[in-house]
Formats: C-alpha cells, sequence, structure tokens
C-alpha cells in the first residue's frame, strides 16, 4: 500500500552544516514512523471489520463501513488539503495532521462508553482526515531531507518501513483485539487501549514535529505557481482528455478497491474455509500484506528488463487466476491462492500511476491531485462487495475484484497508450 500524493515544491534550506544534517536525520525518522503508523493505522482496519462484524451483529456491507468511511476522505480531502498546505506551511500541516488523527483516536474511548458503531465510523472518518493531511504535507520532506540525487532510495527505504507497519497490523490485530472478543459484554471496551495509545503517541510527534527545525518549502502559491479556480478547471478538463490519465484514474480506483476489499473480507473468508476463529484466521492477513513487501523487490527486477505496461496485464491476469482457483478450491490451497494475490498487488498502485502521468510533463502535479482521489476506489469497491456477499456467496461476492484486475490488465495491454 503506497498511497502518495506527487506535489511539487521548493526548498529553502540546503544541508550546509553538520547540525542541519543531524536535523534532517531526525526529521527522516519522524517521516517513517508517520508512514509506519499510515500504514499500520490503515490495514488495522482491516481486524475491525470483523471485530465490529461480531461485536455489533452487523451485516457484511455494514461493517465494510469501516473502509468506506475511512477511504472516503481521499476523495473528499485530498485537494482541500493542498489547500490548507497553501495557507498553513508544510511543517505547519504536519503538527495539525497528527493532532487531528490522534483526536479521531481518542474519540474511540467515548465511542467505547457508549457502544456505538456510528461514533467508532465518525472517530475513524476524523483519523483518516489526519491521514491525508500528513501524506499531502509530509511528502515532499522526502525529497528534500538530502541530497536530490539520493531522495528515490530515501523514499523506497520510508515506504518500505511503511509496508513493515501493514504487516504487523494484523498481528497486533489477532492478538491485542480478536483474542479478546466476547460477546457477554460491550467487547468494545478493548479497542480503547490500543486506540488512546496511538493517540497519545501521535500527539507526542505532534509536538516533536513542532520543535523540530525542519527545512522551509515554499509552497506552489508563494512561488507563484497557483492558476485561478476558472484556469484550475480548465486545466482539469484539459487533462481528462488525455487517454492515459483518464483510463489510469479509472483502473487506479479499481485497484485501492480491490485490493482493500480483499484485505477487508480476507479474515472472514479465511475462517469460514478453514472453520477456524476470526483470531486465528487474522493472522494470514499479515501475510497478504506482507507479501507486497517481497512483491516490491521482486517487481523492481523485472520493471528493469521488461515494459511496465505489459509486467502490469500480467500480474493482473495472474491475481484474477489466483482468486478464481481460490474460489474454485478449498482448504489451505484455497486460502494460500487469495493471499498470493498480495503478491500482484505490491506493484501496481506505482506502475499504474507511472503510466498515467507519463508525457504530462508540466501537468503532472495537478494529474497526481486527480490520480490521488482515485483512492476513493477503497471506499466504494468493498462496500459493494459487503452487500453481495450478504445476498449471495463467496464465489459471487469475489467475482468484484476479479472484474477490476480484468479492466488493469485490459489499461496494461491497451488502455494505456505511449503516444497518448
Amino acid at each position: 500500500m503506497a498511497f502518495n500524493v506527487i506535489q511539487e515544491v521548493n526548498t529553502v534550506d540546503t544541508i550546509s552544516n553538520q547540525k542541519a544534517q543531524s536535523n534532517y536525520v531526525v526529521g527522516l525518522c519522524i517521516l517513517a514512523v508517520l508512514y509506519f503508523l499510515i500504514g499500520f493505522v490503515t490495514v488495522l482496519n482491516d481486524t475491525l471489520v470483523p471485530f465490529f462484524k461480531q461485536g455489533f451483529s452487523l451485516s457484511y456491507a455494514e461493517s465494510s463501513l469501516v473502509q468506506f468511511y475511512f477511504f472516503l476522505t481521499y476523495g473528499l480531502i485530498s485537494i482541500p488539503a493542498g489547500r490548507i498546505v497553501e495557507k498553513l506551511s508544510y511543517k505547519t500541516s504536519m503538527v495539525l495532521g497528527f493532532a487531528i488523527a490522534g483526536v479521531g483516536a481518542l474519540l474511540f474511548f467515548p465511542a467505547s462508553r457508549f457502544h456505538e458503531y456510528a461514533l467508532f465510523l465518525l472517530a475513524l472518518f476524523i483519523v483518516a482526515i489526519g491521514i491525508v493531511l500528513l501524506q499531502v504535507a509530509a511528502n515532499p520532506y522526502i525529497t528534500v531531507m538530502g541530497k536530490p540525487e539520493t531522495a528515490a532510495s530515501r523514499l523506497t527505504l520510508i515506504q518500505g518501513v511503511g509496508s513493515i507497519g501493514t504487516t504487523l497490523a494484523p498481528i497486533f490485530g489477532a492478538h491485542f483485539v480478536l483474542s479478546k472478543m466476547d460477546n457477554s459484554i460491550q467487547s468494545s471496551e478493548i479497542l480503547v487501549k490500543p486506540y488512546v495509545l496511538l493517540g497519545i503517541v501521535l500527539f507526542f510527534i505532534s509536538l516533536i514535529v513542532f520543535f523540530l527545525k525542519m527545512p522551509k518549502i515554499e509552497t506552489p502559491k508563494k512561488v507563484g505557481e497557483v492558476n485561478s479556480e476558472k484556469k484550475d478547471k480548465a486545466l482539469s478538463f484539459t487533462l481528462f482528455k488525455h487517454r492515459n490519465l483518464k483510463f489510469g484514474v479509472i483502473a487506479l480506483f479499481l485497484y485501492v478497491g480491490a485490493e482493500v476489499s480483499i484485505g477487508t473480507f480476507l479474515t472472514n473468508y479465511i475462517a469460514d474455509r478453514l472453520s477456524i476463529s476470526d483470531h486465528n484466521a487474522n493472522f494470514y492477513l499479515s501475510l497478504y500484506w506482507g507479501g507486497m513487501l517481497v512483491g516490491r523487490f521482486v517487481g523492481a527486477y523485472f520493471l528493469k528488463y521488461f515494459a511496465s505496461n505489459r509486467i502490469l496485464t500480467v500480474i493482473s491476469i495472474v491475481a484474477m487466476f489466483l482468486i478464481i482457483m481460490s474460489l474454485s478450491t478449498g482448504g489451505y490451497i484455497s486460502v494460500w491462492m487469495m493471499v498470493c494475490v498480495g503478491l500482484c498487488n505490491s506493484i501496481m498502485f506505482a506502475t499504474i500511476f507511472s503510466l498515467a502521468v507519463n508525457g504530462l510533463g508540466s501537468m503532472t502535479t495537478r494529474a497526481s491531485g486527480l490520480l490521488s482521489t482515485a483512492i476513493v476506489g477503497g471506499a466504494f469497491i468493498p462496500y459493494l462487495q459487503g452487500l453481495v456477499l450478504d445476498r449471495f456467496t463467496w464465489e459471487i461476492a469475489f467475482i468484484i475484484p476479479v472484474f477490476c484486475f480484468a479492466f488493469i490488465a485490459y489499461y496494461g495491454w491497451n488502455g494505456y497508450r505511449e503516444s497518448c
């Protein structure tokens, strides 16, 4: 999972002395913690879905609202977050993002006291607002905290830390949440300690960032690069005339939706497939997300020798095959087939993103903003699958991500064209 917003920035600080370098090291550590928390919190939602389903006796569609309200923020907040950064500066926006996410985490306490599902959804929505703001504000620092020629390696390293968070979150959720469920009491109290602790950590980090000396970054508005609202609308309209971007936005919407949808229902799917508890089934969720970390290294090797759009087509077809085989078999074979879809997911986001903005030149930054809003697919696709699952079977419900990967395969094969 690598949900990044690319922004065009200018830095007015340089690494001029040893003290500055020391500050940058601390700053990069903060960013690494940030990415870890983003990955951890986002994937921990996959544990909350089966938890709330059992604790509140919800349908699959109702339990998937955890993802709906979390990922909805990418569609609603990404663009406003950019404007907030323009007004407040990148550093101040980071502090605000940590604080907002901290408030959302602390709201798990009153939500548990009242044992109200709607309050938990509100808390998650607020956490997500903070995370989106953090991503918009923090990403540019990766490129300016150090030498320009090593920016790519820093980004890869920090994203790798984020992948560690996505891998550990299901293990944490299985041990501290699902294993302690008891229908005889208001089991939502189990969530208080981990999320209150998370809130305290987020506020603590916000204080560190507030007092930390970080490089000054000029926003596009300050360097005279923000167009009028009328020109912005005209530019957006022009962008959608580009075939690669137009189909890329759809492909990214469906990819994020498929990735999140599989993670959302994987615990329940495996529990049914193997007739085991949600607690034990959640372990396999860690392997699903961990496969994305491994797959990035394997994918990076093949991307050196083969066209990225062709690789996208191949791995999309493989993902479709794995899902269909999982649905057609049973037992551990079925489980491992579905878990291995995570390996295919590993390079899809970055590949689709790069293909969609290819050749856009000065319009790349604006196109990146449009692509960022496509992450909202993580809200709608899981909810749609939940609705189908409530009425039919696993076999029918999981056809939805198959269709998603089918379009992505089409995008790699024919939807993307080098001249468009």
